[in-house]
């Protein structure tokens, strides 16, 4: 595995757990392509450039709160630019305060110590329901 690539991608895992948006998106390429392919409603399918990106984050404003990131597992693939990320996403949704689980699978392309490409596969149906009122 790319020792570079999976650095950067453990540094994006833990800028977003840390919720420090400034380090998340230092990390990304200005012309970033982030995908939410199974997502929920309201959520765009994708987004091109560091600042729609920047643009989406500051106006969910951190719907949830993450205390953990758990079972993590990066993949090896054989573009040394491309990880696949599995893990446990815990934490409490804001609005609600009910907590939230989620096991998403990220797919990252790395490129000059950047993330150029973010698809992130979320199950969407948990966090309908720690929003539902």
């Amino acid at each position: 595995m790319n020792t570079r690539t999976t650095k950067v991608v453990e540094e994006v895992m833990a800028a977003s757990l840390a919720g420090d948006t400034e380090r998340f998106l230092a990390l990304m390429a200005p012309d970033v392509v982030v995908e939410w392919p199974y997502r929920p409603e309201g959520v765009p399918g994708e987004l091109r450039g560091k600042r729609a990106f920047a643009a989406f984050l500051a106006g969910s404003g951190g719907v949830i709160e993450f205390h953990e990131y758990a079972d993590v597992e990066l993949h090896q693939t054989l573009d040394p630019e491309v990880v696949i990320v599995e893990y446990v996403a815990r934490g409490t949704v804001k609005a609600t305060g009910r907590p939230f689980e989620q096991r998403p699978v990220a797919v990252l392309r790395v490129r000059d110590g950047q993330v150029v490409s973010y698809r992130d596969y979320i199950n969407p149906l948990p966090l309908m329901e720690a929003l539902r009122p």
